[in-house]
């Protein structure tokens, strides 16, 4: 065999490991809720460091959204902050699917206010009046004598799912509140109005807003895992049947001690 003809075979096995190596690049896709987004983003920042073939595509878009991709089959996993609904396990079976769930973290639910707020503790029972437009000014739960703005999440919201269990007891939330999409858009506006209320999960706490204790008790990772805090709740990862491949791989990584180290790093409460 010539010098010449050797070349060529040598540059077209070369193109050949290349494109084969590419093409066997492997695609993760994650959708839905922005309270487990903080969690799935920094794993996924860690696990592409250590499995550069994988690539990991996250957005938000809620809890109901994560679980109706993981149903239309359209997302490897779905993240949710509360668990899949009955109506939702029912359309899942009617197209084939079956969704399973991975508890992968805990998060408490907290009140936050203006900074500028001298109020420190509010009971469910005025978080209640306050959310269906019964108390509609600061001072009549020992705060400023100032009118309450009053911000919610979306129906869509796995945050808004248990606050409406937990807090308003499934009644609805007045027509006057304003409703946002995520939980850093209500950090944002409660931050720059000095009237407002929000609920946040605790991964999105920063200096911005006032944190309030609830029922005299602080929304921490000791209260959340003891059960104390009253607007705790798990944090799901949902798969399309059970995980394949890098799929499973990546949510082992997230149940293992480094990735809840990880989840701990993101401003939540570990499983252990």
């Amino acid at each position: 065999m010539s010098k010449k003809t050797g070349f060529f075979i040598i540059a077209a096995l070369s193109v050949f490991v290349f494109t084969t190596g590419f093409a066997l690049a492997e695609k993760i896709v994650i959708k839905g809720s922005t309270t487990v987004l903080p969690i799935a983003q920094k794993c996924a920042e860690a696990y592409m460091v250590d499995n550069p073939d994988v690539k990991i595509s996250i957005s938000g878009g809620g809890s109901g959204n994560g679980i109706k991709a993981v149903i239309d089959s359209t997302t490897d996993i779905g993240d949710a902050s509360r668990f899949i609904k009955g109506k939702e396990v029912k359309l899942a079976m009617e197209k084939g699917v079956y969704p399973v769930p991975f508890r992968i973290a805990y998060d408490c639910i907290i009140p936050v206010v203006h900074p500028s707020n001298n109020l420190k503790n509010i009971t469910l029972v005025q978080l209640r009046a306050i959310y269906k437009g019964e108390i509609k000014n600061w001072k009549n739960v020992g705060g400023p004598d100032r009118k309450i703005v009053v911000i919610s999440r979306d129906t869509s919201s796995g945050t808004y799912e248990v606050w409406n269990k937990k807090v308003m007891k499934k009644e609805k939330v007045f027509p006057g509140a304003l409703l946002l999409a995520s939980n850093g858009t209500i950090v944002q506006a409660v931050s720059k109005n000095k009237n407002a209320v929000g609920y946040i999960g605790i991964g999105y706490l920063d200096s911005s807003v006032k944190a309030l204790t609830v029922n005299s008790i602080k929304g921490s990772a000791k209260t959340t895992l003891s059960g104390t805090f009253p607007i705790s709740r798990p944090l799901f990862m949902f798969t399309t049947g059970w995980p394949k491949g890098e799929t499973l791989n990546f949510i082992n990584f997230i149940l293992s001690p480094n990735g809840q180290r990880l989840v701990w790093s993101s401003g939540y409460v570990p499983l252990y």
